[in-house]
């Protein structure tokens, strides 16, 4: 719950494809992921077992995205090898002006905990852009810690790790 309204998550569809479009051209989206290649249309009509891709509703009104997979498992391997039982969330606001007014962290904490739902998952990894000093903040804020310096792609980032046992002292 946010002082505003309440957020559920729900899955993502095509149906949500110009919704999700139109995100991926607003300024604030574009700076804080600039290798993004989503490819929604083919993308949002698979469910494979390792990803979840859900729509943020403020009241009945999406206002943004996340992406929870199991990096292991994610066939393009992009995190590398990892070790198992880790979950990887990627996230964002859609509209600029929905940001700075609590819905990204109620967002964060409901995936958080559907992450940690699950027994196995023993860690959540992240990986703002390095230059992203906001987000960096905002991990932090949530009890991730910095785990390493690494590219991805083109980007420079900054992995932070939340571990189950840090969480319910965060919560």
């Amino acid at each position: 719950m946010t002082e505003r309204g309440h957020i559920k998550l729900r899955t993502a569809t095509i149906q949500d494809l110009p919704l999700l479009l139109h995100w991926d051209e607003q300024p604030h989206v574009i700076a804080s992921d600039p290798d993004d290649e989503w490819e929604w249309a083919s993308e949002l009509k698979k469910t494979p077992p390792w990803r979840e891709q859900l729509i943020a509703e403020l009241d009945g009104r999406p206002i943004g995205f996340i992406q929870i997979i199991d990096p292991e498992k994610e066939e393009s391997h992009y995190w590398g090898d990892v070790q198992p039982s880790l979950r990887a969330i990627d996230i964002w606001i859609g509209e600029q002006a929905d940001l700075g007014k609590g819905h990204g962290t109620e967002m964060m904490k409901q995936a958080i905990n559907r992450c940690f739902d699950h027994p196995e998952v023993t860690a959540i990894l992240i990986d703002p852009l390095a230059s992203n000093v906001a987000a960096i903040r905002f991990y932090e804020r949530l009890g991730f810690q910095f785990v390493e310096d690494r590219a991805f792609d083109t980007s420079h980032c900054k992995v932070y790790q939340l571990t189950r046992e840090l969480w319910p002292t965060i919560s």
